[in-house]
């Protein structure tokens, strides 16, 4: 049964912490299991994925690169009208993402001075995109498309093969249609180990993205600094904030659509309502009995979720601030009343007509969110995370000599002589 807690400023945080903790309660093995793989990778390339890839998935796959043909016949294989759905997304996350590209810059002074900045997409990126029971064609848009909007030359998808060996249509499709240059079949650490380190067949990318079980999120940690990553990504979470005006059915079904992504996942109500809490509770369960995933749902409810009542809004964007979840709905009057005061969130959905999954599918905003209250300092995958900015100076002799002193009393009183050197031989 979920929980509820009246909030009395020490009942809320004591939840709100062990929800916190919940993140770090990782296999210890993992890591060294991981680490064995990706070693093997380094040193035996596409034979060792390979033998990992029969041994984990059970089967060779039809192909270790997915031809470009068979890619692009996935979108004949797949439902018709799923197809004209996928295009439809990936012109709304398209159409979102463009508006975020940065263009590079000069400035000149008076003196001569030239500086600016060089704005560019990453050389080689990799995307992640899980098979089998969580086969996300929605990952393949929200990851390929802001990375081709970047700019980036070149984008390696790998992805498990099916029980049969072949590639998931439904992904392939997405992958078509979002501009994937080119398809492995693999998965697992292994996979993460080839994009890192590269193989004979699969070339070494430099930046990593997309979703995985705790085995992919472990290698993408370890190769961090060997190559980029996008986070590292914690179970799902949802906090709905909610006064007297809101719907029980939408807060319920709202809390269950991230429930059901996995037993770690937290969902939770905070409401200024007790009458709005009990009927959300009422419905949750009534409504969980008719869902395909009804175990997982409910388990992630007792353990992880709660409905917190608040004596008033400003307590309840209190507590939203200091949970900072990945996603935050507001169903209230005024929802928009509220944007300039929540700090902490991957993703805010306003209204009782913008449901969470509005955003995982289809609006356009990225759905690759910082979890774990990392909300704090980390933002949403973006064109920002596929491009790399270098920063130019062209000085002319008579602006150095006008700066000269400064910069070698700088350098002198950091103890740097040769830096100091360096300005002064220019006018000895």
């Amino acid at each position: 049964m979920i929980k509820t807690v009246i909030a009395d400023g020490k009942a809320e945080y004591e939840y709100l912490a062990r929800v916190r903790e919940r993140s770090d309660s990782k296999d210890k093995d993992v890591t060294a299991i991981v680490s064995e793989i990706m070693e093997n990778v380094r040193k035996n390339g596409d034979k060792a994925v390979m033998d990992y890839t029969v041994k984990f998935d059970g089967i060779a796959p039809e192909y270790f690169e997915v031809p470009m043909p068979e890619i692009e016949r996935a979108m004949f294989e797949c439902d018709e009208k799923f197809v004209d759905t996928l295009k439809k997304a990936a012109e709304n996350i398209s159409d979102f993402h463009s508006r975020q590209k940065q263009q590079s810059w000069l400035t000149t002074k008076e003196n001569g001075v030239i500086m600016g900045q060089r704005v560019r997409g990453l050389d080689k990126v990799g995307i992640y995109v899980p098979g089998g029971t969580a086969a996300y064609p929605s990952s393949v848009l929200m990851n390929a498309i802001p990375a081709r909007i970047a700019g980036v030359r070149e984008i390696i998808m790998v992805t498990p093969p099916l029980k049969d060996g072949r590639p998931n249509p439904d992904i392939m499709a997405a992958a078509y249609i979002a501009g994937v240059d080119r398809v492995f079949l693999m998965g697992g650490a292994q996979a993460v180990a080839a994009l890192a380190y590269g193989t004979e067949r699969v070339p070494k990318v430099d930046k990593i993205v997309g979703p995985g079980n705790i085995f992919v999120a472990t290698a993408k940690k370890l190769v961090y600094g060997t190559v980029d990553i996008d986070m590292i990504a914690g179970p799902s979470e949802i906090l709905v904030l909610a006064d007297e005006s809101a719907d029980p059915k939408f807060l319920a079904a709202d809390m269950m659509s991230q429930a059901e992504h996995d037993r770690l996942a937290s969902a939770i109500l905070v409401t200024t309502s007790k009458e709005i809490a009990d009927a959300t509770i009422a419905e949750l369960y009534r409504q969980m009995e008719g869902l395909s995933r009804k175990e997982i749902i409910d388990e992630s409810l007792t353990n992880f979720g709660a409905v917190i009542v608040c004596e008033d809004m400003d307590k309840a964007v209190e507590m939203a601030n200091s949970l900072a979840p990945e996603h935050l709905e507001v169903c209230c009057k005024d929802p928009m009343g509220y944007v300039g005061r929540l700090d902490n969130a991957g993703s805010v959905f306003l209204g009782n007509y913008s449901p969470e999954p509005l955003g995982d599918y289809f609006a356009g905003p990225n759905h690759v969110l910082p979890t774990s209250g990392t909300a704090r300092f980390f933002s949403p995958l973006s064109v920002d995370s596929f491009v790399k900015k270098s920063s130019f100076i062209c000085y002319t002799e008579e602006a150095l000599r006008a700066d000269k002193d400064d910069i070698v009393r700088f350098a002198e009183t950091e103890g740097l002589t040769a830096h100091a050197n360096s300005i002064k031989v220019r006018f000895e």
